[in-house]
């Protein structure tokens, strides 16, 4: 069954982000505006959900879709994410007001499923519960060519009465190598380690290994008691995942760049299927070029400056890194500090020249200066 969840909550909002032109909103409707890979049907993000739903362990799953805008308190307190958790911070997390965030992780369908007056009847009967929850997340993160601030999660829960079967933490591992198997084939090395998640005890993740290096896919665990009682649940155990499927793509493909998952050449698009190396259709040019600024340090927060550069410098930003921080209380004064960051200009679909290059890195010069009284160095 598929199910889908409409607030007014999130309609008041969004009515409010259309009316708003500060920076923080415009970035944030254009995140919110593009496209769900998850649900386009040539993009291999699509694929992998495919093939997920048509497992045997997960076919019958209902599929709920959630809002995008969801309340912090939900997000954060009711899963038991720690009061001074990084993803609490504006750094981390994209706050579309005080009280409401962009969703940071497809758990929080947990909450919104186990609401619903239906699911709510199946569990005063003692039946079993399975969901699954697919679609877009945000996060802040750095500028590189394996993130991107906007990917996409797959998550589901299975959960049975106490008084019926008892699932261990086997039966959870079960399910992630059928999803392992899928997604890399039935001869693909992994193992499980003991991991570590606010809403899961016990918790796990698991590696694949690719040309003799492990690499992290998935988590998922046992979910908490004291968790599912947060939604008025108990009586009940089962097992839940959680996974980025951006990261499954690029393994499975060998894609040297997630930004190529969102390409609409065409050269790029008929060569996205999992599975299948990924040939270069052609490596242009990087161009390299730093910013050195002086701003007040108490203000100003390293992380949220990528931010900034995505919104003046778009996909053509490659890679970004600070590369130097500084502080000189003789040469800048008290409270002043120095910062370096390194960005690589890169298009995909065609050679950058110098002078466009430059327009671009001086319009970014331009904005810092406005937007955090820096003195360009």
């Amino acid at each position: 069954m598929e199910i889908k969840i409409s607030t007014k909550e999130e309609e008041v909002l969004e009515s409010e982000l259309k009316l708003r032109n500060d920076a923080e909103a415009m970035r944030i409707k254009r995140y919110l505006s593009m496209p769900d890979l998850s649900r386009t049907p040539e993009s291999p993000i699509c694929e992998i959900i495919n093939k997920a739903r048509k497992m045997p362990l997960l076919h019958d799953f209902d599929n709920i879709i959630i809002p995008e805008i969801v309340p912090a308190d939900v997000s954060f307190d009711l899963f038991n994410f720690a009061p001074d958790h990084p993803a609490r911070s504006t750094s981390d997390t994209y706050f579309v007001d005080k009280k409401n965030i962009l969703r940071t992780h497809d758990t929080v369908m947990w909450y919104y499923y186990l609401q619903l007056p239906e699911i709510k009847k199946k569990i005063a009967n003692g039946e079993s519960l399975g969901v699954i929850c697919y679609g877009k997340v945000y996060r802040k993160d750095e500028i590189d060519r394996k993130h991107m601030n906007i990917f996409h999660q797959m998550g589901g829960l299975y959960l049975v009465s106490d008084n019926g079967k008892t699932l261990t933490i086997d039966d959870l591992k079960n399910v992630l190598s059928e999803i392992v198997q899928m997604v890399f084939g039935r001869d693909i090395v992994y193992r499980f380690n003991v991991d570590t998640f606010p809403y899961t005890d016990p918790s796990l993740e698991v590696e694949v290994q690719i040309n003799g290096e492990w690499l992290e896919i998935l988590g998922g665990g046992m979910p908490r008691k004291n968790v599912l009682k947060n939604f008025g649940v108990t009586g009940y155990h089962g097992w839940a995942f959680g996974f980025g499927l951006e990261r499954l793509a690029i393994i499975s493909m060998e894609l040297p760049d997630i930004r190529l998952l969102w390409s609409e050449d065409d050269r790029v698009k008929k060569q996205l299927k999992l599975g299948q190396k990924f040939r270069e259709v052609s490596k242009y040019p990087a161009i390299i070029r730093d910013i050195s600024f002086v701003v007040n340090s108490s203000s100003f927060v390293p992380k949220n400056y990528f931010d900034l550069v995505r919104d003046v410098i778009g996909d053509l930003a490659e890679e970004m890194a600070l590369v130097d921080e500084y502080e000189n209380i003789k040469k800048f004064g008290i409270g002043q500090k120095s910062y370096t960051y390194r960005i690589t200009y890169r298009s995909l679909e065609r050679t950058l020249t110098d002078s466009e290059v430059n327009s671009s890195h001086k319009k970014l010069e331009e904005k810092t200066r406005e937007i955090y009284n820096a003195m360009i160095r």
